[in-house]
């Protein structure tokens, strides 16, 4: 079985094409790419439901187990990610920001995915996808924007919506996007002075992107409920 690390690599060699399209007005391209590589998986990376499927055997059954396993894996695979692109300090800066922000998005909406498929979503459903995206700006986020009037629901209403609402999908990958950009792009202060050094940037970026991906995970397991549960 491969690393985290050698995990990450591949994720970091895999993504780059879809890093040189990122821009605020190529979000919903690039982010049904995300979620191309994440639920189908990029290369020999399992997709998402491949990898729920082990964690539910590896936990006999446990939906819940299962869970918990998955969300653990993926970050551990955020931080080694986030390690392995942020490493090249000053020099490898216009590429790390790009490949950090495609790799440490699939890893989260791979996750996210996957959660969603062991609590009985459709995740190839437009507005399951939909959903999965708004999950990656976590729960406060989501709240903030809901109370703003710019997100009008959750993600787990727009999950179970009637119809699928493309002008909400699009106004989603945006807001997704930028936030992904205003925390790994260097408006943290941290990142933007660790970064300029070798090693020292690795382990910072390893530890931002495992803890926003612990968050995610946290946010998606208490949002999707069972779409069982939903019908009584």
């Amino acid at each position: 079985m491969p690393t985290a690390q050698e995990v990450g690599r591949a994720i970091a060699r895999g993504i780059a094409p879809v890093a040189r399209s990122v821009s605020p007005g190529a979000a919903g391209g690039a982010l049904r790419r995300v979620l191309e590589l994440a639920i189908d998986g990029p290369g020999r990376l399992p997709g998402a439901r491949t990898v729920a499927a082990k964690h539910l055997q590896r936990h006999g059954g446990s939906v819940d187990d299962a869970i918990d396993s998955l969300v653990a894996h993926h970050v551990r695979l955020a931080s080694a990610q986030g390690f392995v692109t942020n490493l090249g300090g000053l020099a490898a800066l216009p590429v790390a920001i790009p490949a950090n922000l495609t790799g440490v998005a699939v890893v989260q909406v791979r996750m996210v995915a996957a959660v969603a498929h062991l609590r009985g979503y459709d995740v190839n459903d437009l507005r399951v996808r939909t959903a999965l995206v708004m999950c990656l700006l976590g729960g406060d986020e989501v709240a903030k924007r809901i109370g703003d009037g710019s997100l009008p629901t959750s993600p787990m209403a727009v999950a179970t919506a009637p119809v699928f609402d493309a002008a909400l999908d699009r106004q989603v990958a945006e807001a997704v996007l930028a936030d992904l950009m205003s925390r790994i792009g260097g408006k943290n202060l941290a990142l933007v002075v660790t970064r300029r050094v070798p090693l020292l940037g690795g382990g910072v970026g390893a530890v931002v992107d495992g803890m926003a991906t612990h968050q995610i995970g946290a946010y998606a397991k208490a949002e999707l409920l069972r779409r069982r549960a939903l019908s009584h």
